[in-house]
């Protein structure tokens, strides 16, 4: 199974801070924000891993990241986003790369405090399908929001006015090959963009979508205020070894997954 962490995007709405860099790179208490999700891919014992950025501060991502030892890893990939295609854009750029493997898919700006090595795992172990990772939230007309019946998703309904549920769609969705099918026969958003929302509902018509349920707090930090929230709920959660094992001196310590993952 391998990896891809998204991290393109302007980031306008945390202007001006990202007026002269991306938002990836913006700090959430004591270091980058893109570490967080590539630590997660790490902690499920991904080693294959694919950067999707772009912008004019793409060369900044193989600064600071560079070949990924820091993470305990051999060597970290590179795709470079031209515009802002959306998110399934973005996703597609990781074709060649997959090589008809499963992918665990993160976005860049997505902060969660429990591993997700489990979820993860399991689909590893059947990765036939899709299978999405949703959190419960009070404001769930902010999220594109999941109907769920059993274990299957029956339906996602982007930034609804009257959500059917409380279940919000995280930054974290795990395919099977055929995601890149779907990628290739979506039509433009009216925002211009192909929508990771319409590549979940492509499974969802399959009956082929899974989900899991997220425990511990979940935080997109792609807004000032979701930002300064991220910020403190990492800072109150300085114990937990899923955000504390790079340690905070420059990276000198490597991540290891946790017992049992592969």
């Amino acid at each position: 199974m391998k990896g891809v962490l998204l991290a393109g995007g302007l980031g306008s709405r945390l202007l001006p801070m990202t007026r002269v860099t991306n938002k990836h790179l913006l700090p959430v208490y004591d270091r980058p924000m893109i570490y967080f999700p590539l630590q997660q891919l790490v902690h499920a014992g991904i080693r294959d891993i694919l950067v999707v950025t772009g912008g004019d501060h793409a060369g900044d991502f193989l600064k600071l990241l560079r070949n990924g030892h820091d993470f305990g890893l051999g060597h970290l990939r590179y795709a470079y986003q031209e515009g802002e295609g959306g998110i399934a854009e973005a996703l597609g750029l990781a074709e060649h790369f997959a090589a008809g493997e499963p992918l665990a898919v993160i976005l860049g700006d997505n902060i969660f405090q429990d591993s997700l090595a489990e979820p993860i795992a399991r689909f590893r172990d059947d990765p036939d399908g899709a299978k999405i990772l949703l959190k419960e939230v009070h404001d769930p007309e902010r999220f594109g929001v999941a109907t769920v019946e059993g274990d299957q998703v029956t339906r996602i309904v982007e930034k609804p006015a009257r959500p059917e549920s409380r279940l919000a769609v995280t930054g974290c969705y795990l395919y099977d090959p055929r995601v890149f099918e779907v990628i290739r026969e979506l039509e433009p958003s009216g925002r211009g963009e192909l929508e990771i929302t319409d590549v979940n509902n492509r499974y969802v018509e399959w009956g082929a979508l899974r989900h899991h349920v997220v425990s511990g707090w979940w935080a997109d930090a792609g807004t000032v205020g979701s930002l300064h929230r991220a910020t403190g709920l990492v800072a109150a959660d300085r114990e937990n070894p899923v955000l504390t094992d790079l340690g905070i001196d420059g990276g000198t310590d490597r991540a290891q997954p946790p017992a049992g993952t592969h």
